[in-house]
């Protein structure tokens, strides 16, 4: 029997993520998927500016910049009529913008990426049953060559809406479904709209209610969109019970009764004249001509949500654990960023240096996130984004999941009343950092890209060398080691006298994000958000704080 430190099943976006993360802690891990080969449908498309900062942290953002086009904004069409344009415009503290990238190129990144830690999906193979106990999971594997056992310690479901780890971890998966029935197409057209805009383009019917629809992403290429409409009556019957695929995060349905309704259906699938037909009723340039046809499908949508992300030895992440309507490209991004969340912290676990309950922070982080993104995507396909929904900035940091914290969070320190960010909110980027041996400014984020803890102490003249250095060397003790420790030097801060990495804030743009106070200490996370901030800094307080997530070992 094979023994490895974890099994990741499913390798879509979130299982790839998942698995690649693991190997960058250092965690011996295999990553399954029942499918022999991968799909090559433009499914999740958008990418948002947090998920570009994983990327970042996790050494993939050039390639993926390589092969995104951008999402600049959405042109609006009511009954014939332009509505209001909306632009994606995020202010300079953020460093990446909305992204639109085929499904099917993420996957391939991620793919080449987990390649280079010496990692291959296993195709092709199947996991037909799982199992725990106090020591670690079972799991039986339907392989090329024949029935594998393995032996886990771990196991992280990413395998879909019908998850089977879910289903063996003995999880609720409450919800409904939406009675719409829905196609998609990857066509191109030869309208004249602006580059790098979705299209939204309805028809009301006479009691004001929605009865035709045209949705267009923007995909790379030109004239290139993933469309979605509504289903003529000719495809609306059964779609067939089919699945697309354990692991790709789009787990067909069936009829009712047979299981979750949601994602991409067997059947049959649309054909051009389909689609030119709602563009030739919709299209707010007319005549318009689709074609280059690569893939269609219909589909329906079901909102449903996990009663427990992770049960025992056994997690879940993306669609195993929350679907929803794919309004605001909220859903593939969410779930890598519950494997980028759980990642790290099955990495202290599997070293035996977690503490009590790090584990438990999963669920606890990540469960209210998943409730949030399945209400608000609901509430915003039924009614639609309201058009005084609040302040836009806010919105859009909210819609690019920048606004997604952890101020509950039993890893977090807490702190009352201090200035954003605050203890379980992202910790933002800055620019204009000098270092010693560098002819260029550096980011941050730059400093923050390792898969460890990270330290800043915001130093001025009347720093204390001594007291930076006794708090740095108890942080270092209490995290094992793990921890990377940088002195964030004020414009007019001597250099110390200790060894100790140091970056100038040259420009004051560093204590301006973070509200830095002269000699305020600031834990942060290998995902990227603030475990504590400390003012002043004390040996104590910082071990405290790092006991809520490491332990003796």
């Amino acid at each position: 029997m094979d023994e490895i430190d974890v099994l990741v099943v499913g390798a879509g976006p979130v299982g790839l993520t998942a698995a690649a993360e693991l190997r960058r802690h250092g965690v011996d891990c295999r990553i399954v998927d029942r499918l022999a080969t991968p799909q090559h449908y433009a499914k999740a498309v958008g990418v948002q500016p947090r998920t570009m900062e994983v990327w970042d942290a996790m050494g993939l953002v050039r390639a993926a910049l390589d092969e995104a086009v951008p999402m600049r904004g959405q042109l609006l069409f009511v009954d014939g009529e332009p509505g209001p344009r909306v632009e994606l415009a995020l202010p300079p503290d953020i460093p990446y913008t909305f992204a639109a990238l085929p499904q099917y190129t993420t996957e391939r990144l991620l793919t080449e990426h987990l390649a280079g830690y010496g990692t291959h999906v296993e195709r092709g193979t199947e996991l037909l049953a799982v199992e725990q106990d106090g020591d670690g999971v079972r799991a039986v594997l339907a392989a090329p060559a024949g029935p594998q056992e393995v032996r886990a310690r771990y196991a992280v479901g990413c395998d879909g809406a019908h998850s089977l780890v879910r289903k063996a971890a003995g999880l609720r998966f409450e919800g409904d479904a939406f009675p719409e029935h829905y196609m998609l197409g990857d066509v191109e057209v030869d309208w004249d709209l602006p580059a790098g805009y979705g299209i939204r383009a309805t028809h009301h019917d006479g009691d004001g209610r929605v009865d035709d629809l045209l949705v267009c992403i923007p995909l790379p290429g030109r004239g290139r969109y993933r469309m979605s409409m509504m289903v003529p009556d000719e495809l609306a019957g059964d779609g067939g019970a089919g699945s697309f695929g354990s692991g790709s995060g789009v787990s067909g349905s069936g009829a009712s009764g047979r299981g979750v309704e949601h994602g991409l259906e067997g059947g049959a699938a649309p054909e051009l004249r389909h689609i030119q037909a709602v563009l030739d009723r919709l299209s707010p340039r007319r005549p318009v001509h689709a074609s280059a046809l690569r893939w269609s499908s219909t589909f329906r949508i079901s909102h449903r949500l996990v009663d427990r992300y992770c049960a025992g030895r056994l997690f879940l992440a993306g669609d195993a654990a929350h679907i929803h309507p794919p309004t605001g490209a909220q859903g593939m991004n969410t779930g890598i960023q519950d494997a980028f969340n759980l990642a790290w912290k099955l990495a202290l676990a599997v070293r035996g240096i977690g503490a009590d309950g790090l584990l438990d922070s999963y669920h606890a982080e990540r469960h209210p996130v998943g409730e949030e993104v399945v209400g608000r995507t609901v509430r915003h396909a039924r009614a639609g984004v309201p058009a005084d929904a609040g302040d836009l900035d806010a919105i859009l940091r909210r819609e690019a999941q920048l606004l997604v914290g952890y101020p509950d969070s039993p890893l977090v320190e807490p702190a009352a009343g201090v200035a954003a960010p605050a203890p379980g909110e992202r910790a933002p980027d800055c620019r204009g950092l000098e270092r010693a041996l560098a002819n260029y400014p550096f980011r941050l984020f730059d400093l923050l890209r390792g898969p460890r803890h990270t330290l800043l102490f915001h130093v001025d003249a009347a720093t204390p060398d001594e007291h930076v250095t006794t708090c740095a060397v108890a942080a270092l003790s209490t995290a094992h080691g793990l921890l990377d420790v940088y002195a964030v030097l004020a414009p007019d801060a001597p250099a110390p006298r200790w060894r100790l990495p140091t970056a100038r804030d040259a420009g004051g743009e560093f204590r301006d994000a973070y509200a830095a106070r002269p000699g305020e200490a600031f834990l942060i996370r290998p995902d990227g958000y603030l475990a504590g901030r400390f003012h002043p800094p004390t040996p104590e307080g910082l071990a405290t704080c790092l006991r809520r997530t490491f332990g003796i070992g």
